[in-house]
């Protein structure tokens, strides 16, 4: 096995902006010689006899072909003789009453080996795919890192989806066990697990065996010969696991993500490119250093959570805070509280997250220090600018760089992103492409628009390791959803600004964006406009066939004051639109709602809103990932009684 010693101690690529030049141009001239150097620092059983092939008309693309390694070597094994008694994750529980855990990389190690050893036992092997339904307790990242362990597919579902929508996922992965617990708590709430995965299973049947931890202590139904209990599991087996060997483009997990249609798609992802790809990102976006304590908030059930609560921290060997709970409870000042008591210098959050806690005042904030954090970061959707100047003025003190990271599931790791080193800020802007990242922006004919102050479509022309492998049983629908709009150029159906001074802003998807008279707009610099209105805590831009424009603008909006006279505040926002982006862009039609179609990992769902300005009232695809699926009925009751006091006046 190849374990060179510099791979336990490695700081960063990208430490000041001739770096990242550098870095750039040798990624873009050289890039199986790039992403090779990047790779030697892991440990392999066996390595790679050719770096990359590649198609994107195909498309099919593979790297480090012929290597073989086990992912949980480096990110545990390699830690252990120099740091196996640091902290690994530093858990803190849905209620602030009960104990803060404290896990070392050797614990984790131990962990891990031990909850391999119970899926062996339970007939797991090479290939399987398991079904991992979990709270945010650590047994979630030691479920996922077991299955890694020993060769099996990890499928994670969030645990707050349905039976239904977990009975899809373990169908579609064809997942012949499933891990889960008594019950979960989120905020005040108790939820039964148990019951939600027993209801799903009634439409499993192939599925034989479940795994269960104990979280609620709640009392539960068994099936015998199927439900076992991991604790008396555990009992059976050692903590001595050797790591199974897996060719570089093994499918380490597949992770869920909503379509347009009623299936969701599995994004499928390798072993070494992933692992790569990750690391990299993790360690030159955040400058996270072993000293660290870094914070992503996001859940483990999404891929921010696999990518850079998982995988990256564990591969740099940091100290990483995995939490339980919700930002508002037992009170909104609770990530307040957990960064001073952790002295927390990384924190990576949602802008959802961020405009919701705006909006409780900046008083519960003063109450705290926050002066160990270094760095901020948002994912999930383009920050806001107002909400930025919010963050990086009460969170960031004014001195912590913020991090507005551009990527998706499919891309696995960090594509677009600002660069601590480099320093320059813009709010709402994404900033530069990562090494290994070759962006390119088209019009609707697929041609390429050069030079800088351009909108269009964001493409990329080149693969990079970390980019998805199919969709897991259709390859068809991996090939038409990315590669078939833009022969030659992978699609990320988004809308993408190149400024003056060639920096990057996604302007949302790009069926977001409306050409209004033949001008084309993008829904975030209109709903940026929008969101500066002090009572406007959320909004969300949909266009709709006009007879004269081809296309208006309706805007829903969420308002923290009710007013009694809500015309007053639509006049206000429509200014305040023609003030800030131009007439334009002034919405046709204002709609005051009291929520927002928007998934766990903080995406406006803005089909729905189009269908439900075309008069649509049901059929609108796969709505399994909304935080609430029953905001979509009460929007179209509130647009409904708007249009008759319309019409009644």
């Amino acid at each position: 096995m190849q374990h060179p010693e510099s791979n336990t101690n490695r700081q960063f690529d990208i430490n000041s902006y001739e770096d990242y030049k550098r870095e750039y141009t040798n990624s873009i001239s050289d890039p199986e010689k790039f992403w090779a150097e990047k790779a030697t620092a892991f440990q392999w059983r066996k390595k790679w006899t050719k770096m990359l092939e590649w198609s994107f008309k195909e498309p099919d693309i593979r790297w480090f072909i012929g290597g073989k390694l086990n992912i949980t070597e480096n990110c545990l094994d390699r830690h252990l003789e120099k740091y196996g008694n640091k902290t690994a994750f530093i858990w803190e529980p849905n209620n602030p009453d009960e104990k803060t855990v404290h896990i070392s990389y050797r614990e984790l190690f131990s962990k891990v080996c031990r909850f391999a050893n119970v899926l062996k036992n339970n007939g797991v092997k090479k290939g399987d795919t398991v079904c991992i339904y979990l709270p945010m307790i650590p047994e979630l990242a030691i479920a996922m890192l077991a299955c890694a362990r020993i060769g099996a597919i990890h499928s994670v579902v969030y645990a707050g989806f349905s039976s239904g929508a977990l009975a899809t996922r373990i169908l579609d992965a064809e997942a012949r066990i499933l891990i889960t617990s008594d019950g979960a708590f989120r905020g005040k709430n108790q939820i039964s697990l148990k019951n939600i995965a027993d209801e799903a299973l009634k439409n499993c049947p192939s599925l034989n065996k479940v795994i269960l931890v104990k979280r609620t202590g709640e009392p539960v139904s068994l099936t015998e010969e199927r439900d076992v209990w991991l604790k008396d599991e555990e009992s059976k087996v050692s903590e001595v696991c050797p790591a199974e060997e897996m060719d570089a483009e093994d499918t380490l997990f597949i992770l869920y993500t909503s379509g347009s249609t009623g299936k969701p798609k599995g994004i499928v992802h390798a072993v070494a490119g992933y692992m790569v790809f990750t690391d990299y990102t993790f360690r030159n976006v955040f400058q996270c250093t072993r000293e660290d304590v870094y914070w992503c908030t996001a859940d483990i059930g999404w891929i921010t959570g696999h990518s850079y609560l998982v995988y990256g921290p564990l591969l740099s060997g940091v100290t990483s805070i995995l939490f339980e709970g919700i930002p508002t409870w037992p009170d909104a000042e609770r990530w307040w509280k957990l960064i001073d008591k952790h002295k927390v210098n990384i924190f990576y959050t949602s802008p959802t997250a961020i405009r919701t806690l705006e909006t409780y005042g900046t008083e519960l904030i003063e109450k705290y220090s926050l002066q160990s954090l270094k760095t901020l970061g948002t994912v999930g959707e383009p920050i806001n600018e107002s909400a930025w100047h919010w963050y990086h003025k009460n969170i960031g003190k004014e001195k912590c760089p913020i991090l507005d990271t551009w990527w998706q599931t499919e891309t696995g790791g960090i594509m677009i992103s600002p660069l601590i080193p480099v320093k320059e800020q813009k709010p709402a802007f994404a900033m530069f492409p990562l090494p290994g990242v070759v962006p390119v922006i088209v019009n609707d004919k697929g041609e390429e628009l050069k030079g800088n102050e351009i909108v269009g479509n964001l493409c990329f022309k080149q693969p990079w390791p970390g980019m998805l492998k199919t969709v897991y049983k259709d390859y068809a629908r991996f090939k038409k959803t990315y590669f078939s709009d833009y022969p030659g150029l992978y699609f990320s159906g988004d809308g993408c600004k190149r400024d003056k001074d060639g920096h990057y802003r996604i302007t949302g998807r790009t069926d977001d964006l409306i050409k209004v008279s033949g001008h084309l707009l993008g829904t975030a610099e209109i709903e940026n406009a929008i969101n500066q209105h002090p009572d406007i805590v959320e909004s969300a831009i949909v266009g709709y066939p006009h007879p004269i424009k081809g296309n208006a603008i309706a805007a829903f909006v969420i308002s923290q004051n009710q007013r009694n006279d809500s015309n007053a505040i639509k006049k206000e926002i429509a200014s305040l639109v023609t003030k800030t982006v131009g007439p334009i862009a002034k919405p046709e039609q204002i709609y005051i709602v009291m929520g927002l179609p928007k998934t766990r990992s903080g995406k406006i769902m803005r089909r729905i809103l189009k269908k439900i300005m075309l008069g649509e009232k049901k059929d609108f695809g796969d709505v399994s990932t909304l935080i609430d699926p029953d905001v979509i009925n009460k929007i179209i009751q509130e647009l409904s009684l708007v249009e008759s006091t319309t019409q009644g006046s």
